[in-house]
């Protein structure tokens, strides 16, 4: 007889931590919970030193949002201490499952040590993001390993960090899972109304970067993308909306060395979840010129608010763009990001293309993507092939 999930626990971030990986985590648990299994987030009181967040703040600005799960606030990532104290409450709660949500091997000791401080009658799963870090550093081999020893199973979310995962571990017990849509943010509004909220253009086609901007991401290359020749006088803008994580100065070095300060449009600071909607909906596409990339929350946010997206043909995000069907893929390159623009730009069926994404994102539910998870749980404990 199967063993059946009754209780879980994620361990990540959640409220009111800021970010994408919180908001993941909470719309998990509300996703078992419409399974009819108990869910509940242990967080962290501390995340990241201060002196290793490039950002403003790890925090929300708001503190009043609610939720039908318990958030439980324990872990320290730089004291051994709350680790102990962290596995204790776990196996004091008796969860049939955790999940561990894996991006950065910073968090593997406090992560590989509550793991295996766990009782051997609950199953662990690391939930990965990403295995092989954007922006590498010494010891990031050794501490995913650690931690990985202690996991039963793995879920991938894109063929990428499936591949990445076998070099790490022989554990037959993992799945491919992309990542599914997020359901948090605000519905999208009239386009025209939301240009003028933000102070937009009315008639010009807006392409819109969003996100953290770390290296990894390309800014660079879109760039100097829309400085080429045959771009120069097409009515576009591209709004950058996201907060730097890294120094912004090459960025302003190129945008004044090819003089394209009047295709820019500013908006470098964190977007708070209650205006997301305002910037998804006052763009036509978004762009993605990832220089390398696993998964993409911002692609499913595209998604979720019915826009075709430009992306760069690197690691997880050319498996789930259907070429000039939800999108268009190109190189890592100016010149290719550059020729995608104006493929968009003299695009015809944007409606079209909207409603094959209206169509194509019902695979990416929550629904389907829990169903997965218990799917694996169900073959580490019973030893059967999915």
């Amino acid at each position: 007889m199967n063993k059946a999930i009754k209780k879980i626990i994620v361990v990540g971030p959640a409220f009111p931590y800021r970010g994408g990986p919180a908001r993941f985590n909470e719309n998990m648990c509300k996703a078992f919970i419409e399974q009819n299994i108990e869910a509940e987030i242990v967080s962290f009181t501390l995340q990241y030193p201060s002196l290793l967040f490039p950002g403003s703040s790890q925090f929300e600005a708001s503190f009043s949002k609610k939720f039908t799960f318990k958030i439980t606030r324990l872990i320290n990532t730089i004291n051994p201490l709350s680790w102990i104290k962290t596995a204790k409450y776990i196996n004091q709660s008796k969860p049939d499952l955790v999940i561990f949500r894996y991006w950065l091997p910073f968090f593997a000791p406090a992560f590989g040590t509550i793991a295996k401080l766990l009782k051997r009658s609950i199953t662990i799963l690391a939930l990965t993001d990403n295995v092989i870090p954007h922006e590498k550093r010494i010891g990031d081999h050794s501490f995913t390993r650690y931690f990985f020893r202690h996991c039963d199973g793995f879920i991938g979310m894109s063929e990428k960090v499936l591949n990445d995962l076998n070099t790490f571990t022989h554990n037959p017990n993992k799945a491919l899972v992309h990542h599914p849509l997020y359901e948090n943010y605000p519905p999208p509004i009239d386009q025209l109304h939301a240009r003028e909220i933000l102070g937009l253009p009315k008639e010009e086609k807006i392409i819109l970067f969003f996100g953290l901007i770390r290296p990894y991401k390309g800014l660079d290359i879109l760039l100097e993308a829309i400085s080429r020749d045959e771009l120069k006088g097409k009515a576009f803008k591209i709004l950058i909306a996201g907060e730097f994580y890294e120094n912004k100065k090459k960025y302003f070095e190129i945008i004044e060395k090819h003089r394209i300060q009047n295709k820019i449009i500013l908006k470098t600071f964190f977007i708070p979840d209650d205006e997301v909607n305002l910037y998804f909906s006052a763009c036509d596409t978004i762009i993605q010129p990832y220089k390398s990339a696993t998964n993409s929350g911002v692609s499913m946010m595209s998604y979720f608010y019915e826009k075709p997206i430009i992306s760069t043909n690197v690691g997880g995000l050319k498996e789930i763009i259907k070429e000039e069907q939800t999108g268009w893929l190109c190189n890592p390159d100016p010149e290719s990001i550059a020729k995608t623009i104006l493929k968009f730009l003299n695009t015809t069926n944007l409606e079209e293309m909207r409603q094959n994404i209206h169509l194509f994102k019902k695979e990416f539910s929550w629904n389907s993507f829990v169903k997965k998870i218990i799917d694996l749980f169900i073959q580490i404990n019973t030893n059967e092939t999915l």
